[in-house]
């Protein structure tokens, strides 16, 4: 049996301030960060209910977004507080965290500083890559 595709799953993701049902969470085709790869995101772990250094991912996704270009609208706190619901949310303790922060399709060219800049956080049941053998 496989697993669910990443576009058709229950739950709830977090997007720009709010949880959303998994499902309804969607971009635009001509978005510019899948053009011009405008877009950052950290990948985390969760064991226990508690995220693996929740404020030090949020600051390098934070100092990343700087690198490219662009502010993301949240603080560390307010990211900090995104994860934590999304995981409430799902009931998942022990997961995957994926926070995501890309520019939005208000304007197409490599520059588009007058885009949007977008923040969204994804968790799932992911199994370790290793073996703890």
């Amino acid at each position: 049996m496989s697993a669910p595709t990443y576009d058709d799953r229950d739950g709830f993701i977090w997007m720009d301030g709010a949880l959303v049902p998994w499902r309804e969470a969607k971009v635009h085709v001509l978005t510019h960060a899948l053009h011009y790869a405008s877009a950052v995101f950290e990948g985390q772990r969760a064991y226990g209910g508690h995220a693996f250094k929740l404020s030090e991912h949020s600051q390098r996704l934070i100092e990343s977004g700087r690198m490219l270009g662009f502010e993301i609208p949240y603080k560390v706190a307010e990211i900090d507080a995104a994860i934590l619901a999304t995981m409430d949310a799902n009931k998942m303790a022990d997961c995957y965290i994926r926070p995501i922060a890309w520019r939005g399709s208000e304007q197409m060219g490599v520059s588009a500083q007058q885009t949007k800049i977008h923040l969204a956080v994804a968790t799932w049941q992911w199994p370790a890559y290793f073996s703890l053998a």
